[in-house]
């Protein structure tokens, strides 16, 4: 099933996450505090909530396919840190040939479902230069280079108003609470601007410089629709980055993409144990 079909009605995103939710509900009651999107070599968070239910994307109505070899293709509802908890194993791209639709459909279903908050984690490159592998950054803004919006077309007013105020996108009531957790758990965290891009080619010298210039502290390929769409919706909402490679311009290698899922996969435990700890704050 695709969202073709309703894209000539007033509202198109209704009619798929209403059946969607239906199906959701169909099987189970569970309302979710918390919605948590894990990102590329993230996933091993998954492991610590305690499962109630688990669902394959394929699935759910409406949901699309991962097809990111690092992502593991699941919603798991469940508890963690004394919070109810919607996870999403892995995300949808841009660069996978989705729309903005589809890549942010399930934060619109989970939001439905009753989830609040939105963490959303990401590997992600670092443009600033204090920042060292594996090293975890807190988002506290980012700049939209997709060249594209999720919230471009009809508007579903149900979700959320038509021109929704993006002052402050990652609430700073949640990094706080996130970087006590930090201190607690002895966690060293910074403090950065995302810079979200469409890939799927990594970037060049002169992009990386001008990303600088804009004030960008990291780059990645996701995490920005999400939070739009949770914005939109009303959502408070935090964003957490791994930095996985240095993108120095004048000091360039070429990048392996193997190496950037290892060094998410080592850092992971540690960002688990501060995400875990940060959502019993919430």
């Amino acid at each position: 099933m695709t969202m073709k079909r309703f894209q000539k009605k007033q509202n198109p995103l209704m009619e798929p996450i209403d059946k969607c939710l239906a199906y959701l509900r169909k099987k189970n009651s569970f309302q979710p505090d918390i919605a948590l999107i894990l990102g590329t070599g993230l996933g091993n968070l998954a492991k610590r909530i305690k499962a109630e239910k688990v669902f394959a994307y394929e699935e759910l109505p409406f949901f699309p396919k991962t097809t990111v070899q690092s992502h593991g293709g699941n919603l798991i509802l469940g508890e963690l840190g004394g919070k109810k908890i919607a996870a999403m194993e892995g995300r949808f791209h841009f660069y996978e040939g989705y729309s903005l639709a589809e890549v942010t459909f399930p934060v619109r279903v989970l939001r439905q479902m009753g989830a609040k908050t939105l963490v959303v984690s990401n590997a992600a490159g670092g443009l600033n230069l204090s920042y060292k592998k594996g090293e975890i950054v807190l988002l506290t803004d980012h700049i939209n280079f997709m060249g594209v919006n999720p919230l471009v077309g009809p508007n579903a007013d149900k979700l959320g108003p038509r021109f929704p105020d993006m002052c402050e996108p990652y609430s700073n009531r949640l990094i706080d609470l996130t970087v006590k957790a930090a201190r607690e758990q002895k966690i060293f965290v910074k403090q950065g601007v995302y810079i979200g891009v469409t890939g799927p080619c990594l970037e060049t010298r002169a992009e990386y410089r001008m990303m600088k210039n804009l004030g960008a502290d990291l780059v990645g390929m996701s995490t920005v629709p999400e939070v739009i769409v949770g914005v939109h919706m009303g959502m408070e909402i935090l964003g957490v980055s791994i930095v996985t490679d240095t993108c120095d311009p004048d000091h360039l290698e070429p990048v392996n993409i193997q190496e950037i899922i290892k060094t998410a996969n080592e850092a992971g435990p540690k960002l688990d144990k501060l995400i875990g700890a940060a959502i019993a704050k919430f």
